[in-house]
């Protein structure tokens, strides 16, 4: 994993032609330009775009590529990548002999409709959050939060791609069984503990061969990008079903993710050191390298917000319940793909990883409502007076993520919103 040199796209002081991209305020200014896909009809085909302000780039349209097949462009050589990001820069830059052309390829954003943002074959959730392990832990295991096992490996477990969608999703609260206090039956009945997880998500690029595990000096070559994810959660499904194989119907009903793909290019600004605290074992030598301590950690300012349908009605905002960091990580992304394919599994371009819950430290910095009502029992008081223990009908929840550190320009991620909608009506019998 050779750290990657900063170069003119990361300069602070480009400007761009597009007027909307040099909003200090903006996600999109020219230093970030992540991809995704987006159409001008709902019958249209899906067409790959990189986001310039409020606009769209169409990338096929002013010849930066001959494909709308956004996995095919991900598995590309990062040494190409990298050249298509310095030919959008470029393109795109105040003063570009391009600018003619580019700007016949732009779309306003409020304008399309956007897809996610490629094709996903496989969906992996990890537990990265430390802080959100430690604290559900304490729910049900009080003297012993961490299992034996989590600072040694990191911990996942194989999702469903197929009910992933894309931000402004709305989804039907799902049912499920679920064992009610001081009962000996299960019931199938709506979920009555729906909560959200504030999550990234990260794609593969370049696929590796079965049975060829990738070193983690090359982990992120095989890394495309981030996006903000989140991945629902039905608690009452979950505590009756998770023994002893894990998850399942309590996550696999939705997932939410943000259109945008931030390339690992554009974060180089923002990488940090990995460290752990003291006392803690040092990673096993497949999951360590200099390069990941050094860089390995992503400064990611990540937030939560609620909107319920009485604050929809009265014209409110929404309202923010939290807010963390993503390189209080406690695996890399490095250290995720290594693990992955250690045992000679086959990632694929396209492939989703969930990094899991990231919360903070502090009180009030965790990443779902299971740690903000301390599972139920600490209802969330909102500024309107309502309370939330966990998520009801209607609600939206909207996960946003920015980075910002002196001497660069502060670049994000666009929002990840889903509404909760009733159950159906009739459950099979």
């Amino acid at each position: 994993m050779t750290p990657l040199p900063l170069d003119s796209t990361h300069d602070a002081a480009l400007m761009s032609w597009v007027d909307s991209a040099n909003d200090p305020a903006t996600d999109f200014p020219i230093q970030n330009l992540p991809f995704g896909r987006f159409r001008t009809a709902s019958d249209a085909p899906w067409r790959i775009g990189v986001a310039i302000g409020d606009q769209v780039l169409d990338l096929e349209s002013v010849g930066l590529i001959d494909t709308q097949d956004m996995n095919q462009l991900m598995a590309a050589a990062p040494a190409q990548r990298r050249a298509l990001r310095l030919a959008l820069s470029r393109g795109l830059s105040h003063g570009s002999e391009q600018q003619a052309r580019f700007a016949e390829g732009l779309r306003a954003q409020s304008d399309v409709e956007m897809g996610l943002p490629c094709r996903i074959g496989d969906y992996t959730d990890f537990y990265t959050g430390i802080h959100h392990a430690t604290a559900v832990g304490k729910l049900f295991r009080p003297d012993n939060p961490l299992l034996p096992n989590y600072k040694w490996v990191p911990i996942g477990y194989h999702g469903r791609a197929s009910s992933i969608g894309v931000s402004g999703q709305a989804f039907h609260r799902p049912l499920g069984q679920t064992q009610a206090a001081g009962e000996t039956t299960p019931t199938l009945a709506p979920s009555r503990r729906l909560d959200y997880e504030l999550e990234l998500g990260a794609f593969v690029a370049a696929p590796n061969a079965l049975g060829e595990p990738v070193s983690i000096t090359e982990a992120e070559d095989h890394l495309f990008g981030l996006a903000l994810f989140n991945d629902w959660s039905a608690r009452d499904i979950q505590a009756w079903e998770y023994q002893p194989l894990g998850p399942f119907l309590s996550k696999n009903f939705a997932s939410t993710l943000s259109p945008w793909i931030v390339t690992l290019d554009a974060l180089q600004p923002f990488r940090s050191a990995f460290t752990r605290p003291d006392g803690d074992p040092d990673p096993l030598p497949y999951l360590d390298s200099p390069t990941n301590r050094a860089r390995g950690a992503v400064d990611i300012e990540l937030e939560v917000w609620l909107l319920t349908p009485k604050m929809r009605a009265a014209g409110l905002a929404a309202e923010r319940l939290s807010r963390s960091n993503a390189r209080d990580a406690y695996w890399t992304l490095a250290q995720l793909v290594a693990h992955h394919s250690v045992n000679g599994c086959n990632l694929q371009s396209g492939d989703l990883f969930g990094s899991g819950t990231l919360s903070g430290p502090d009180a009030g910095q965790g990443g779902s409502l299971l740690e903000l009502s301390q599972g139920g029992k600490q209802p969330v008081r909102l500024a309107n007076g309502e309370t939330r223990t966990f998520l009801e009908d209607g609600d939206q929840v909207i996960v946003r993520g920015h980075c910002e550190r002196p001497g660069f320009r502060r670049i994000g991620f666009g929002e990840c919103a889903g509404t909760v909608l009733p159950a159906l009506a009739r459950a099979p019998r």
